[in-house]
């Protein structure tokens, strides 16, 4: 595994940033079931393997973001031997002493080397050192790779907002209690 330095993002790296293929690739998904019975919704998710792998869009326009992390609490660099191979973005609600994490990206050519670690463990000691107890992690639920590093984590599922973002697909949010 290469060395992965984590630093707070400089201005001078956003246009790189966004720059990044912000796509995954997915061969499950996490399927919503929805049922109605006598007044009584229940909601399911099981997972469902793809017959062939699919390329999954980012769920905001990418050509925004320097926008979007304006309103960020925290954004988080990922680099390899100076080169710059992902982030994290993290939102405030200090009402409810939570960290949400809203963006993590790891560039295609450095996935599956530790990045997408390295991030979520610096956005963790962040978020801990500012005594949050909860940190919540969203994601699309066709980002198996999202939801896998999230359970590795031991985040637990709590929740979903259906046609969350505005490419209408189903958002996933877990959570981790921070001691």
């Amino acid at each position: 595994m290469p060395e992965i330095q984590v630093r707070p993002t400089a201005a001078s790296d956003l246009s790189r940033l966004m720059g990044f293929d912000h796509s995954i690739a997915s061969e499950s998904v996490w399927q919503l079931e929805l049922r109605r019975d006598t007044g009584q919704v229940t909601a399911m998710f099981r997972e469902v393997r793809l017959p062939r792998s699919i390329s999954v869009a980012y769920p905001r326009n990418p050509l925004a973001l320097a926008d979007d992390w304006s309103k960020r609490s925290m954004i988080c660099t990922a680099l390899i031997d100076q080169d710059l191979v992902g982030y994290v973005s993290l939102l405030e609600r200090g009402m409810d002493s939570v960290v949400c994490v809203t963006d993590l990206v790891v560039n295609e050519a450095a996935r599956r080397q530790g990045v997408g670690s390295a991030l979520l463990s610096a956005a963790q000691d962040w978020a801990a050192a500012r005594s949050y107890r909860r940190i919540i992690l969203e994601t699309q639920s066709k980002n198996l790779p999202a939801i896998r590093l999230s359970q590795k984590f031991g985040y637990e599922f709590c929740g979903y907002n259906d046609h969350y973002y505005l490419t209408q697909d189903v958002a996933l949010f877990f959570t981790k209690a921070l001691k």
